[in-house]
């Protein structure tokens, strides 16, 4: 019997960059599990869209699909938009068994790749040294979500031994431009920006604009394709397929 199909469902943008990276994630998840069939799929605005490729899997003889959502918070998306399209794909294909994992998440690995990224980004404006940091993320009405935020940018801050804060692109105070600000009206002139999103796209765009204005000295690009997030979505995948398992 065939193993379960994966989706990696995203949000989707307007951006082709955005789809372009979590494709290029999808194929680091395939590199490591060749034998799994694997496929991206969007809740909106990228291609193709979850119930097309839910569609393309039960055509190709699938009956159990494992869904990981690409989701670093479990704000509305997670909430009401993902079991509202996976409502519908299993009202449309009866007998068809699909499992929803938990998200992504905030996992304390995603800190060695926001470490790298970070590197990065100092290596290329020529910084040596940070006085503080600010973790970016989108932000959401849903206060757990942004707790979840900054629970993360505190274990950061301890790791690194500077003082860490988070702030957001939207729907949340503080926005990253005024996190750069306050950090630098209390005399600390080298504060760096990590972006706590998956994908480039209009929000971490948003979030570096902001940064730059206030002062930041250097500002990591997206988590995207890296191994470790690779590994995240295959072990929720592991979950996932266990409980596919008849008892």
């Amino acid at each position: 019997m065939a193993a379960p199909a994966l989706i990696a469902l995203a949000h989707g943008s307007r951006d082709p960059r955005s789809p372009e990276t979590i494709k290029a994630l999808v194929d680091e998840v395939r590199r490591l599990r060749p034998d799994l069939r694997i496929e991206p799929a969007f809740l909106d605005l990228s291609r193709p869209f979850f119930g097309t490729v839910v569609d393309r899997l039960v055509r190709a003889g699938f009956d159990e699909i494992v869904v990981v959502p690409l989701l670093l918070t479990e704000a509305f998306h997670a909430k009401v938009d993902v079991p509202t399209v996976i409502a519908e794909a299993t009202a449309k294909h009866p007998g068809l068994r699909i499992r929803c994992t938990d998200i992504l998440g905030t996992e304390p690995i995603f800190l060695e790749v926001l470490d790298l990224r970070m590197r990065e980004a100092l290596k290329q404006a020529r910084i040596r040294e940070l006085d503080a940091l600010v973790l970016a993320a989108a932000g959401s009405s849903d206060p757990l979500a942004n707790q979840a935020v900054a629970r993360l940018a505190r274990v950061w801050g301890t790791r690194h031994k500077l003082p860490v804060t988070a702030a957001y692109a939207s729907s949340a105070p503080p926005a990253t431009g005024e996190a750069v600000r306050t950090f630098r009206r209390e005399g600390r002139r080298h504060v760096a920006v990590a972006s706590l999103f998956l994908a480039p796209g209009f929000l971490p765009d948003r979030a570096a604009e902001l940064a730059m204005e206030a002062g930041a000295v250097a500002i990591s690009e997206p988590l995207g394709a890296h191994p470790e997030i690779a590994r995240t979505v295959l072990a929720r995948y592991a979950v996932g397929a266990v409980e596919l398992v008849p008892v």
